[in-house]
């Protein structure tokens, strides 16, 4: 009885991993799918949706820290092949920050453009604790419709 229960906490442990590492690798530099991911372990109702929604958001904010942080070192960074911004792509995003500013992180969810904002952010040297905040609104607000519309809620 007990072997069983540590055999399942060990489990749920590695599925949340998993999730939070794809999450992770979505936002940054790394192709993944972080909502296929959340929409499967939902449609398993297998585990809370606040815990899954929660640790898919975590995973995907520090992941767009990782872009702030490359952002922030852009100079000796740009011109590698893993950067997460073609130079049109981080021009764009630039012009894009320049005009609307940290609201502009708010957008920081979308599959396009989306990590080049992050990175955008760290070059134009956002405050780190006005980055969190608006990253966590915008990506934690993606995961909360997901599951909305996956539980049928939308």
């Amino acid at each position: 009885m007990a072997a069983r229960a540590l055999t399942d906490a060990v489990d749920d442990l590695a599925l949340l991993a998993g999730l939070f590492s794809v999450a992770f690798i979505a936002a940054t530099v790394l192709p993944a799918q972080s909502e296929a991911a959340l929409v499967g372990l939902l449609a398993a109702g297998t585990h809370s949706t606040a815990v899954l929604v929660a640790v898919a958001t975590v995973g995907n904010v520090l992941g767009s820290v990782v872009n702030w942080l490359i952002g922030r070192s852009v100079e000796r960074f740009r011109h590698r092949r893993w950067f997460p911004a073609s130079e049109r792509g981080l021009d764009r995003a630039s012009r894009w920050y320049g005009r609307w500013g940290r609201w502009s992180l708010l957008l920081s969810w979308a599959p396009i453009g989306g990590d080049a904002l992050t990175v955008a952010a760290g070059v134009l040297r956002e405050p780190l604790w006005s980055f969190l905040l608006l990253v966590t609104l915008a990506k934690a607000g993606r995961y909360l419709i997901l599951a909305a519309l996956t539980l049928g809620l939308l």
